[in-house]
């Protein structure tokens, strides 16, 4: 396996190239986590020791041990210890150094998640926001605040929704003369205009979940909190599958105005998973700042074109 460094120098695009992060056994498929990482300034990519050990008469268990050098200065390593089926691997550590080489690039600017009702965006807007020691928001919570404390739910009820959108956008507009913010937005913000001025302050990263996925999610948990879900019986999957494609099918074309994409069926994918499910908060993260670097680098390159 060949490692990238990470390495970033100040002022040049970052470049992004695959890394094999992790692997186990799911059935007989081998899930391999693949990350793309900076290609330049590569410092060293080591490959510590691979060796077969007997574990017992009848298996054995397989030991791969690699450090990988993640920084400049050598100064952070991660070391992936697989045994047998399980992998251990420090997540946390990849995000963390991932976190650090984009947060070179973002200059403090605030990141907007948007997606589908349930589609992670205040799970993974937290994990986000700590890697890059950011505030985190939820826009939701902060119109309910500012509306002492009455839910979206019962702002709907009372209000309609065209009284909530426009707190909504109030609570846009505040929140993005906020820098080093990561904001995890309402499912429809997407569709008022005005939204997307604000929101263009910073960068905008669509969380694109699959509706089936979506409507298992919210079926499980329910839809009390859901003021755009109405139904009063019947299987409730089914339902909400219906309910959320007439929604996602008014918002397709406006969630492909995000700055990027983190597509998780494409993800599911690349770590060889049948079931979304088991997509880590994190590795979606981590997939949302390989994203992030992406549009800066082409932001970047986009700028010196202008300029040259």
């Amino acid at each position: 396996m060949i490692f990238e460094g990470m390495g970033a120098t100040s002022g040049v695009a970052p470049r992004f190239s695959t890394l094999i992060i992790g692997s186990k056994m799911i059935g007989r498929k081998l899930n391999v986590a693949v990350v793309p990482l900076n290609q330049r300034d590569r410092k060293e990519c080591i490959t510590k020791k691979c060796d077969f050990r007997p574990k017992s008469a009848c298996a054995m268990q397989r030991r791969l041990d690699f450090q990988l050098s993640l920084s400049c200065n050598h100064s952070q390593a991660i070391t992936v210890v697989e045994s047998g089926n399980v992998s251990s691997f420090d997540e946390d550590c990849l995000l963390k150094n991932k976190a650090e080489e984009v947060a070179s690039f973002l200059n403090g600017r605030s990141i907007f998640l948007l997606g589908m009702m349930g589609s992670g965006k205040t799970t993974v807007g937290q994990v986000l926001s700590t890697a890059l020691g950011y505030s985190f928001i939820d826009s939701d919570a902060y119109v309910e605040q500012a509306m002492g404390g009455t839910s979206v739910a019962q702002i709907f009820k009372h209000h309609g929704e065209s009284f909530f959108r426009d707190h909504e956008s109030e609570a846009l507009w505040k929140l993005s003369s906020v820098p080093r913010q990561v904001v995890a937005t309402g499912g429809g913000v997407v569709v008022r205009h005005i939204n997307w001025k604000f929101m263009r302050q910073g960068i905008s990263v669509f969380l694109d979940v699959p509706l089936d996925a979506l409507a298992r999610r919210i079926a499980i948990v329910g839809t009390d909190s859901r003021p755009l879900l109405h139904f009063d019986s019947g299987d409730a999957y089914t339902k909400t599958f219906v309910e959320l494609f007439t929604l996602k099918k008014k918002r397709s074309m406006a969630y492909e105005d995000a700055d990027a994409t983190v597509s998780l069926l494409n993800l599911a994918a690349n770590l060889h998973l049948d079931d979304m499910s088991d997509i880590t908060p994190t590795a979606i993260a981590i997939e949302a700042l390989v994203q992030i670097g992406e549009f800066l680098r082409e932001e970047n390159d986009s700028a010196r074109r202008v300029h040259s």
